[in-house]
């Protein structure tokens, strides 16, 4: 990884692109097995009946490779975009190395789902920064078991909601790393 060779402490990946909120809902779908409607929204700006079309074909797509997507490598080469697949191999990696990542939105938390779904182990080093306004977002983030630390109904993606969380993370870092222990700050000594 590039990252860690140029002394990086922290990954954020995003994406940007038309669509990818339909081929995440359709990962996502598979992987979570549940129907379309209950993952799909509007991506970027889609009305009531374009929500309805998007789920109709993420639901065809579905159909249509029903019985191939029992493998998430499957189902990300069947129903994924080329970003999610990126930042699936970017999670598994950076856990692989010991670098944590700080994951995006809606799209990127797909791929870190597919890449837990890989290797279980790198749940571990993801941080989840945000919960976007996509509706199956909260899904997959439930699936992953996993808190984000924002909640602003974002939906922008391109790793702005990490950017925003990147402070948050180094306040945590900050306390934990530089706060007194009770028996430093002699709590412990002190009458009640």
């Amino acid at each position: 990884l590039r990252a860690l060779a140029a002394g990086s402490e922290l990954f954020i990946g995003g994406e940007m692109g038309i669509g990818n909120t339909a081929s995440a809902s359709a990962v996502a779908c598979a992987l979570l097995d549940c129907p379309a409607a209950h993952l799909t929204g509007p991506g970027t700006g889609l009305d009531a009946a374009g929500v309805s079309h998007k789920a109709r074909v993420i639901d065809q797509a579905l159909a249509f490779h029903d019985g191939l997507l029992d493998d998430p490598l499957q189902t990300l080469f069947r129903l994924g975009g080329f970003e999610i697949a990126a930042l699936a191999g970017a999670y598994v990696a950076c856990a692989q190395e010991g670098l944590v990542a700080l994951v995006d939105g809606f799209i990127c938390t797909v791929a870190a789902m597919v890449a837990v779904r890989l290797n279980p182990e790198c749940r571990e080093w993801l941080i989840f920064a945000h919960r976007g306004a996509e509706q199956g977002h909260r899904h997959v983030l439930e699936s992953l078991q996993a808190q984000p630390l924002l909640d602003l109904g974002l939906r922008l993606g391109e790793g702005s909601g990490a950017a925003l969380a990147v402070p948050l993370v180094r306040l945590a870092c900050d306390l934990h790393g530089q706060m007194a222990t009770f028996a430093e700050a002699s709590v412990a000594d002190r009458p009640a």
